[in-house]
């Protein structure tokens, strides 16, 4: 088997409400996909992480820097082809986009192997070590709008009323204004459903430490990239004063950035994403290195349906850490915003929300081969921005 041919997709669509987290407001919702074909029929489809100008920037290197490194290869090569591309493009990126770009291709690797030897991308990761995987709500976005703390409260309390057993919310207005929309989420809710905030690091060391001081007295479950990244001492700082667990690390890439991180100690959650860091190749190392500090992982999730389904194959397949009759367990990340990428892309829906409904707050892994998702091509063909 060869590829024979590697394309990106940047879809797009207007969004009918503003939504926003503590960087900035938007008005479209967008997805960047990646298609691999090869000489025997088999497509496989991946996933890049970067949305808007930052998915066309990456489609360019999809198709103009990596395409052409692996044309004609054999898909079943990922671990050679992972690194025949980073070892290219070291020079010119180790981090960010040239590394989400190549998350998307490694993806749609993956899913051409699933699909040739028949087997879901779970069973090629490891096997199954879950039947379900419960999912926790992500919602409360910010608006312009002047009664956040009530709006936030109806819709924690319709997230769970949908079934979901914990919910996520977005903060950034300020550490008073931000106190304030977790106490309303927090009293909206009742006592068992779990709570976690994400301040998309928007806070100086200072504000995060009076901001956790209260999700401590709240009972909220994690405090998400309280800090900038790059914050690796703020990280550390307030793991140590705060009870709350610091979790993060979505915007770290590959398997060296994830070891300094790590070493470090700045995280009690640690928050990997396929999409971004390298792929499925690199999120199995990333994996491996987050169990050998002991640190639990629940995967970060943003995207599509392919997303989605990629990550619902890699919680199935994780190891319990560190085991028991009742492990600690991941959980799924799900956007319950309205998302016609979720939703309308594929060919069979994953019916998140029916899972969840029916069966306690959890989900299962599609059982088809791959990843499992197959996109409508008319649907593509639609919202593509290309």
């Amino acid at each position: 088997m060869r590829i024979t041919a590697v394309k990106s997709h940047v879809l797009q669509y207007d969004l009918d409400e503003e939504l926003g987290y503590s960087q900035q407001y938007y008005a479209r919702r967008s997805a960047h996909l990646v298609e691999v074909s090869t000489d025997e029929g088999i497509t496989g489809w991946g996933e890049c992480f970067g949305p808007g100008n930052v998915a066309l920037a990456n489609k360019a290197i999809v198709e103009r820097v990596i395409a052409p490194l692996i044309d004609g290869a054999d898909p079943f090569d990922r671990e050679r082809l992972w690194h025949r591309v980073y070892n290219l493009l070291r020079d010119h990126g180790q981090k960010g986009m040239p590394i989400q770009a190549l998350s998307g291709v490694d993806i749609a690797l993956w899913d051409i192997v699933g699909q040739a030897t028949g087997q879901p991308l779970y069973k090629l990761v490891g096997g199954r070590c879950r039947d379900r995987i419960p999912v926790y709500g992500y919602g409360m976005m910010l608006r312009r709008e002047g009664d956040l703390p009530r709006r936030f409260a109806e819709e924690a309390a319709a997230i769970e009323a949908q079934g979901f057993g914990a919910v996520k919310m977005k903060v950034g207005l300020g550490p008073r204004d931000d106190i304030r929309l977790v106490e309303a989420v927090r009293g909206a809710l009742t006592d068992s459903t779990r709570l976690m905030v994400d301040a998309n690091h928007c806070y100086t060391t200072s504000d995060a430490l009076e901001v956790g001081r209260a999700l401590d007295r709240l009972g909220v479950y994690w405090f998400e990239e309280p800090v900038a990244p790059e914050d690796r001492a703020g990280y550390r700082y307030l793991r140590n004063r705060l009870d709350v667990n610091i979790a993060g690390g979505e915007a770290e890439f590959t398997r060296w950035g994830w070891r300094d991180l790590l070493q470090a100690g700045c995280v009690d959650i640690a928050q990997p994403e396929v999409c971004g860091l390298g792929g499925i190749t690199e999120y199995l190392k990333v994996l491996a290195l987050a169990h050998t500090h002991f640190v639990p992982v629940t995967n970060h999730v943003w995207g599509s349906a392919i997303a989605v389904a990629v990550n619902l194959h890699l919680l199935t397949a994780m190891p319990d850490l560190p085991g028991g009759l009742h492990p600690w367990s991941p959980m799924l990340e799900f956007d319950t915003n309205p998302s016609r990428f979720q939703d309308e892309l594929p060919t069979e829906p994953l019916r998140i929300l029916d899972q969840v409904k029916a069966n306690g707050g959890t989900v299962a892994a599609p059982e088809r081969p791959g990843i499992g998702v197959e996109p409508d091509r008319d649907f593509i063909a639609k919202y593509s921005v290309n």
